[in-house]
């Protein structure tokens, strides 16, 4: 007959009075982690004691019991008691649950408690949190009862909100914590479903793939359309905003895209509206217009309107109040909050009473029109004043004599008018005794003819006067385009693209521009008739740069299909290289949109090859197109990789290949004239790489000029 098993004989347990107890030496538990003592206290003090106490005898030297009990296990519920004792909440001769343990050793009954404890799997905690809230417990309640932030209350309930697909994944470690927190920014259960679908299919799992895909085709807060009309509006009209509760997202993302453009077409409707109540002959509003809309119309150059005692006194104060500010927190590594919002406030205003509307003359007012847009920050930009070709005023009719003659010139040199008939034949010398009469065509054709040569040969003998005509003649082109107050014969074109763009005109080369062309406008006469004194009167340093800003009006480096050009992009590519220029440092880069997506597979894997090595190209070599493309733009952040058609002779193809190539024994790969359409082969860069002229390529604040962009400071004086 078979041994019978021997039964298990469990500790007893007793109710053993709190002032019996204390803590053994043999609690293995040094360290704190987890749930601090009075937040444990609270928890007793809530729901009672959920679990007793491990205790042991303490056993004097004779061997007798002495009546007192000590606790290998569960150290910090006994300070936790301790503590509401302390407080008077708890009776120091309160029974406390225990489990009286005999025999084996202490430090093994610490030991086990702590080590054979299954933690609770989050997902677990996810759904337990939202039990709570089902039952109708606030966000709020859960995170005192637990003591956890409201934050992480939220967070643990969107992540219960996933899929139940995605989530019983997950409970069978079929993906990570960071993939499940990705989920949580679309509540599309179906969406969420098909993208880990494409996730599984995919090489790159990373959780900023699945924030992508769910987010496709959505508007980020950022973009200056939800700027403009205001994320709360757009939720108020019935819109969904997604939003990332475990990263930064820069106020989520607006989901209903119709929605947004209609309220953005609303808005500028209205705003168009208030502009065309001043009287505007026509008014044009979108949110973008493509890059040189305003080529070929006549800009008007409106007054300032001066400030009244009462706003001249609030500028003052605000300007007084920013000095102050700003000395007091000039050492100061990061600004209190409120300090930080006043900033912004005083600015606001100094900057709307600095850029009120200029005041035009209503003649110009009836004639001319306005553009109203948003700019990139989501602001309403309106630009007033400029007049179409239709809309100028007729040139007067040449002036004709009582005998039917026109005037051809005026106070010459005798004070007396030169006139000619139109349709008579050449005159002969007159007769002295016939009196003063005027001058025939062809003989004043004739002298002046002569004077043309005359002017030319003296002019090519004074440099200084040739580049003063030059400056004076391109400066006509470009700040008035209908004047013809020069004589010299130059013809200066500015580029019309032949479609628009995207974020051509939002760019920062785009904005630089403008801003350049408006403060060189500033310092200019309205009329042309005065330009040439004014420019006499500037020093060089301000000509030389007025010079180079109208010459790179002329500047026209695209290529066309009908009109490839090849002889004049070689000399752009030459300025390019004489200027150094650095299309990265201007802030473009490889998108989906811009690049990746409207290429072949070749082109993206030749890119992240010249960018990353060879090596992270074969990586997404499988991929589909559309996925490799947006791979590819990861992979291509911060490089400072740009195509063929960008880059100038002579400079290396990202900043870092230079590094690369010495590391791989060869040269750093650069692009000739000779190269500068065609691949160049297995150039490549660091990973992570910034462009060296990042920083410097940074546009100054709209407020600010920087002094090397403003030298018309010296004619200003």
């Amino acid at each position: 007959m078979a041994n019978a098993v021997q039964k298990i004989t469990l500790s007893a347990s007793q109710d053993i009075p709190f002032n019996k107890l204390l803590l053994s030496q043999s609690n293995v538990r040094r360290v704190k982690a987890g749930v601090s003592v009075e937040e444990l206290a609270e928890d007793i003090a809530r729901r009672g004691l959920l679990q007793g106490l491990s205790v042991r005898a303490v056993i004097n030297e004779a061997g007798e019991e002495t009546g007192m009990f000590e606790i290998p296990a569960g150290g910090r519920r006994y300070r936790a008691l301790e503590l509401l004792v302390k407080q008077k909440r708890l009776a120091k001769t309160a029974p406390v649950p225990c489990i009286v343990r005999v025999g084996g050793v202490a430090e093994e009954d610490s030991l086990a408690e702590n080590v054979q404890r299954a933690p609770l799997h989050p997902l677990d905690q996810f759904r337990a949190f939202l039990a709570l809230r089902e039952k109708g417990q606030s966000e709020e309640e859960i995170a005192a009862t637990f003591f956890v932030a409201v934050a992480v209350v939220k967070q643990r309930l969107k992540l219960a909100s996933v899929s139940s697909k995605l989530l019983d994944v997950y409970a069978e470690d079929g993906m990570t914590l960071d993939q499940l927190m990705a989920f949580t920014v679309s509540g599309d259960h179906v969406r969420q479903e098909q993208v880990w679908e494409r996730i599984c299919q995919s090489y790159d799992k990373q959780p900023y793939m699945i924030r992508r895909w769910l987010t496709e085709g959505a508007v980020r807060a950022a973009d200056k359309r939800a700027q403009f009309i205001g994320v709360d509006a757009y939720v108020e009209a019935g819109g969904c905003v997604l939003r990332d509760l475990f990263q930064g997202d820069d106020g989520g993302w607006l989901q209903d895209i119709a929605l947004v453009d209609m309220m953005t077409a609303e808005k500028l409707r209205e705003e168009a509206a208030k502009v065309e109540a001043e009287g505007w002959k026509w008014v044009e509003a979108a949110p973008d217009f493509p890059y040189g809309h305003s080529f070929g119309l006549r800009h008007l150059r409106g007054d300032a309107v001066p400030m009244t005692p009462e706003e001249e006194a609030t500028r003052n104060a605000l300007q007084a109040e920013l000095d102050k500010l700003t000395a007091e927190y000039e050492d100061a590594l990061e600004l209190p909050e409120e300090i930080d919002q006043r900033l912004s406030e005083i600015e606001t205003a100094l900057e709307a009473i600095e850029l009120r509307p200029l005041a035009f003359e209503p003649d110009d007012i009836a004639r001319a029109g306005a553009f109203v847009s948003i700019d990139r920050n989501g602001g309403l930009t309106i630009e007033r004043g400029y007049v179409r070709p239709e809309d100028e005023l007729p040139i007067e009719p040449e002036l004709e004599t009582a005998d039917g003659e026109r005037a051809l010139a005026a106070d010459y040199e005798g004070g007396a008018s030169i006139t000619a008939d139109a349709d008579a034949e050449p005159a002969s010398e007159p007769e002295e005794d016939e009196g003063l009469k005027p001058l025939s065509d062809r003989l004043v054709s004739e002298l002046t003819a002569y004077r043309t040569v005359a002017l030319r040969e003296a002019l090519s003998e004074r440099p200084d006067i040739a580049y003063l005509a030059v400056l004076h003649a391109l400066s006509l082109r470009v700040f008035y385009h209908y004047a013809q107050d020069s004589c010299l014969e130059l013809e200066l074109k500015s580029v019309s693209f032949p479609a628009q763009v995207p974020g051509l005109t939002d760019s920062k080369p785009a904005q630089q521009l403008r801003y350049l062309h408006e403060t060189w406008e500033a310092h200019l006469p309205k009329e042309p008739e005065a330009l040439w004194d004014t420019l006499v009167g500037w020093d060089e340093e301000s000509r030389q740069a007025l010079f180079a800003f109208v010459v790179a009006h002329g500047v026209n480096a695209s290529v066309e299909a009908y009109n490839r050009r090849p002889r004049a992009i070689a000399h752009a590519d030459r300025i390019a290289a004489a200027v150094d220029l650095d299309v990265a440092a201007t802030g473009w880069t490889p998108t989906v949109d811009t690049f990746l997506g409207r290429v072949t597979k070749a082109r993206i894997l030749l890119a992240v090859a010249e960018a990353k090595g060879q090596r992270a190209a074969d990586r997404i070599e499988h991929m589909k197109k559309g996925e490799m493309a947006d791979q590819a733009q990861e992979l291509l952040v911060g490089t400072g990789w740009i195509p063929e058609p960008l880059r100038t002779p002579g400079r290396p193809v990202t900043e870092a290949s230079a590094e690369v190539a010495d590391e791989a024994g060869a040269d750093a790969p650069t692009v000739t004239a000779d190269e500068a359409t065609e691949p160049t082969g297995e150039e490549t860069a660091a990973d992570g790489g910034e462009p060296a002229m990042a920083e410097e390529a940074d546009l100054a604040d709209d407020s600010e000029v920087a002094e090397d962009q403003a030298p018309f400071a010296h004619a200003a004086e």
